[in-house]
């Protein structure tokens, strides 16, 4: 049957695989991603210190930091560094040398890490702040943070995206029902303006590129957007099909805060010596469901715990928890997988779940950090990129969802692509 369960057992080997086909397109195309190439690194985070839930974007020149919080497993204390890779609007680095955009080291040692306290599972805790005394970025754009081992940068543990932002231009822009929509008001159209009074573009077709997206999905972004109409200091995306969205669902959640008895959809807490499993409620598909509204996160999830400590980054334990998506016949033509931040927001050999006959079900088995969690089921279609998630979801034009809206600006002159605007707009504002 399609992909084997994800046990304790077959993880790392599959996970390897993975890894290696990941670093394959890191190593030719230097294309960066927020992948993770060791079986051993969990519950990585990259956000604005003081906001867990917040994007990865920083404003250049202001005091702003993000952190990177990430666990190692193996239960050895390793020699990391990171290095920051600038990048163009597609994520491909930039052909601009590090002594330009960084001030201080290119590399640095990642030497800020603590153990864990009091868990089943061991693990080592580093944290890493971006910038700080070591390095710090002149230039706006997209960066890579990349980890490696031993001073090696062939070595690589895991790649993060982040933004640096030179606010130049303003957006203003709106979320409604899509203008034409074959699917019975199911859509979502972005229509938006970019206000460059403060920036002077000389051709907005050629030095202007947009990033839409929805929900922090880098997957089925929308990209290659031009201005429909061009005015004195403003340009006008007002499309009626190029800037449109299935509305999806509201995401599922459950929480993990706790193995002490049963949090919200849990079905059952069990210790199997020695780790503890968590087995969700017995999901259902919801494509044929009527909409039902609730308050989530949009995908994300938070690292927390409603037991007694001090510490969550490194007093939280690690957990297995179980999914079930009943299902008659396992779906051809593709894969289901679990979605969401604890999956990076990738579809991939790490995260696919298998379907048993016995039980006519998906199952998946996932080694999760105490905390609350969203997440959906999505089906990736053989060869495609970007998961759906209307086919066990369902879609709906009510579905609140978050859209960012990147802008990029190169000059002819320009080396280089330089992040001038940002913007989110909410589905229900």
């Amino acid at each position: 049957m399609k992909c084997l369960l994800f046990s304790g057992f077959f993880l790392p080997i599959l996970f390897v695989i993975f890894s290696l086909n990941s670093f394959a397109q890191y190593e030719n195309e230097q294309y960066y991603g927020n992948v993770v190439f060791r079986e051993e690194i969990k519950s990585v985070q990259l956000f604005r210190v003081g906001a867990v839930l917040s994007h990865p974007i920083i404003t250049l020149g202001t005091e702003e930091q993000l952190v990177l919080k990430f666990d190692d497993l193996s239960g050895e204390l390793r020699n990391y560094s990171y290095t920051l890779i600038h990048c163009d609007a597609d994520w491909n680095e930039s052909f601009v040398i590090q002594q330009e955009y960084l001030e201080g080291f290119a590399d640095n040692p990642l030497d800020d890490f603590a153990r864990s306290f009091n868990t089943i599972v061991s693990y080592t805790n580093y944290q890493l702040l971006i910038p700080n005394d070591r390095v710090q970025i002149k230039y706006s754009g997209n960066y890579a943070l990349v980890v490696f081992e031993d001073h090696d940068r062939e070595k690589v543990v895991l790649t993060r995206r982040f933004q640096v932002l030179d606010p130049r231009v303003e957006i203003a822009g709106r979320v409604k029902r899509a203008t034409f929509d074959p699917f019975k008001g199911d859509n979502q159209e972005v229509d938006f303006s970019i206000l460059h009074e403060r920036l002077k573009i000389d051709n907005p077709r050629d030095e202007i590129k947009v990033v839409v997206m929805k929900n922090r999905r880098w997957d089925n972004a929308i990209t290659g957007l031009k201005p429909l109409f061009v005015r004195p200091n403003e340009l006008v995306y007002d499309y009626q099909q190029e800037n449109v969205f299935a509305g999806g669902n509201e995401y599922r959640y459950f929480d993990a805060r706790t193995y002490r008895h049963n949090g919200e959809n849990i079905l059952s807490v069990e210790f199997h010596r020695p780790y503890y499993h968590l087995t969700l409620n017995t999901d259902e598909i919801r494509s044929n469901k009527k909409y039902a509204e609730y308050r989530e996160m949009n995908g994300n999830y938070v690292v927390e715990s409603q037991d007694r400590i001090d510490d969550a980054d490194t007093e939280c334990d690690y957990v297995f928890v179980h999914f079930t998506l009943p299902m008659d016949a396992p779906l051809v033509g593709g894969s289901v997988h679990v979605f969401g931040a604890l999956t990076d927001w990738n579809a991939n050999g790490g995260n696919e779940m298998s379907w048993s006959f016995e039980r006519a079900a998906c199952e998946l088995t996932l080694l999760l950090k105490q905390g609350y969690y969203n997440y959906q089921y999505v089906y990736l279609p053989d060869r495609a990129t970007a998961a759906e998630e209307s086919v066990l979801e369902g879609s709906h034009v009510e579905t609140e969802n978050e859209y960012q809206i990147l802008v990029y600006y190169r000059s002819r002159s320009g080396r280089y692509d330089e992040l001038v605007g940002h913007q989110i707009l909410n589905s229900r504002n």
